[in-house]
């Protein structure tokens, strides 16, 4: 367009820098483009360099342990007490979500929740007792990610906790969950009260044994086939699970009924997990942790592992280094808080559950399930969005888990940390949001980007694991 000519034509404007600067221009009605650019995540320039020279390794590297994510085939084999079969479980121990923290830092809701495991185990007489406990150092604290396992929200897991048995039958390696409370006070929340014990109770005592029945009864259950299925009915098997559930439900619901000691038992325990919309979470994130631990300690691969946070501390893990935990400070989510509560009650993000997202699913499959978005006011385009991002930090696609409002395109799998710095690009996350302090239990649900902060100090680590080679 020849210069004298520019001013004839109507102006159109072309926002580079936040989207906020477009408002002004929105309330003129004036038409303008927003470009969807971030700078650069701050890294050390020898780092980057470091990695950068080994791109060919590492994209070797990346497709071994993508494969190998893919190939992934969990199953429910059982269920079982946590002292006889998740490893390195003692009396004395209590695992927990997200990378390792002392008491001193624990947050509220994560606090609760130990003092309620000690009170369930009959170690404490109550919540203050239990406290005092903890202090002084008479129980031991682990990340369940360090044992073969996860947990929700603030993710405790105790001896005498029964607990899902997973088998990946790719590559024969197991993982292990809590079953779930359900909503309102319950302990992965935060909550203590003496209802919650009876629950947790009733749900050793009648539920777990009727479940254990029934599996071993149908012998295992394709939990992957559920997913691919769910995501096809409107769920992302993190914050929405109904359709999983519903499928879990008729799956298991025969074997309980011709297993159960008597019909009433039968009765409330299909009742019981027909009225809680997230009984499969605690199925689908054990089925995301024994498809990821298969793509560990791969040399070389920047793929992320583990994405976990402890209310305190947000944390990943890489496949190249191994156990080793990046962390940085643990967000608030944006969402929607139930009547009476706002953001200033919520506790920094926290929970295993986004072990999920790690694995493709969640919010990255959230365009799967678009309503989620309502939880902070977003649209179904926002949703198809969210996932359409994630596409470019990921290094695969699975074409099991396959997405309906994107002609069915395979979920984006396997973030890898170098697209997340380059690109500045970061992973969403579904989440319920805990009160911070103990006791309260579940203030609202929403959505939120990891921080950067563990992924410069994982770009950093891998940086020194290739440091040397050839």
């Amino acid at each position: 367009m020849a210069i004298k000519d520019l001013f004839k034509s109507q102006l159109q404007v072309v926002n580079v820098g936040l989207e906020s600067f477009r408002t002004s221009l929105d309330q003129a009605h004036a038409p303008s483009v927003q470009v969807d650019w971030r700078p650069p995540v701050a890294v050390d320039p020898k780092d980057l360099k470091k990695v950068q020279a080994r791109a060919e390794a590492i994209d070797k590297a990346n497709a071994k342990a993508a494969a190998k994510l893919l190939a992934a085939k969990p199953f429910l084999i059982g269920l079982e007490k946590a002292l006889d079969v998740v490893p390195g479980m003692k009396e004395d121990l209590i695992l927990h979500a997200g990378p390792p923290i002392t008491w001193e830092r624990m947050c509220g809701p994560m606090r609760g929740a130990v003092m309620g495991a000690l009170v369930y185990e009959g170690l404490a007489q109550s919540p203050e007792e239990a406290a005092k406990m903890a202090a002084a150092g008479a129980v031991k604290f682990s990340p369940c990610h360090e044992h073969s396992a996860v947990g929700p929200m603030a993710g405790i897991i105790s001896a005498s906790m029964p607990v899902y048995v997973l088998k990946n039958e790719e590559h024969g390696n197991l993982g292990f969950c809590t079953l779930n409370e359900g909503l309102g006070k319950v302990l992965r929340y935060g909550a203590y009260a003496p209802e919650v014990i009876a629950k947790l109770k009733w749900m050793e005592t009648t539920l777990y044994p009727t479940l254990k029945k029934a599996v071993a009864k149908l012998g295992k259950i394709d939990l992957k086939n559920i997913i691919a299925q769910a995501l096809h009915m409107g769920d992302e098997v993190h914050t929405r699970n109904r359709a999983a559930t519903s499928l879990f439900y008729r799956a298991i619901a025969p074997a309980v009924v011709r297993t159960a000691p008597d019909p009433e038992t039968a009765a409330k325990v299909l009742e019981f997990l027909n009225g809680n919309d997230h009984s499969f979470l605690n199925l689908s994130m054990p089925a995301s942790k024994v498809s990821l631990d298969a793509a560990r300690d791969v040399k070389d691969s920047s793929i992320v592992t583990v994405m976990a946070r402890n209310g305190t501390d947000f944390g990943i893990q890489l496949s190249a280094t191994g156990n080793e935990w990046f962390t940085g400070p643990a967000p608030v989510p944006d969402a929607l808080y139930f009547p009476g509560f706002s953001k200033a009650d919520a506790n920094p993000d926290i929970g295993d559950s986004a072990i999920t997202e790690t694995a493709g699913l969640g919010g990255f499959a959230i365009a799967a399930a678009p309503a989620i978005v309502q939880f902070i006011g977003g649209s179904a385009s926002d949703a198809l969005d969210h996932t359409r991002r994630m596409y470019e930090i990921s290094v695969a696609e699975n074409s099991v888990y396959q997405i309906p409002g994107l002609d069915f395109r395979g979920s984006p799998t396997g973030i890898d940390v170098r697209k997340v710095v380059e690109k500045g690009i970061f992973p969403v996350i579904d989440t319920g949001v805990a009160h911070r302090e103990p006791g309260i239990g579940q203030v609202g649900a929403g959505i939120l980007s990891a921080p950067p902060e563990p992924f410069q100090k994982a770009l950093a680590g891998l940086a020194r694991k290739l440091g040397g080679k050839k």
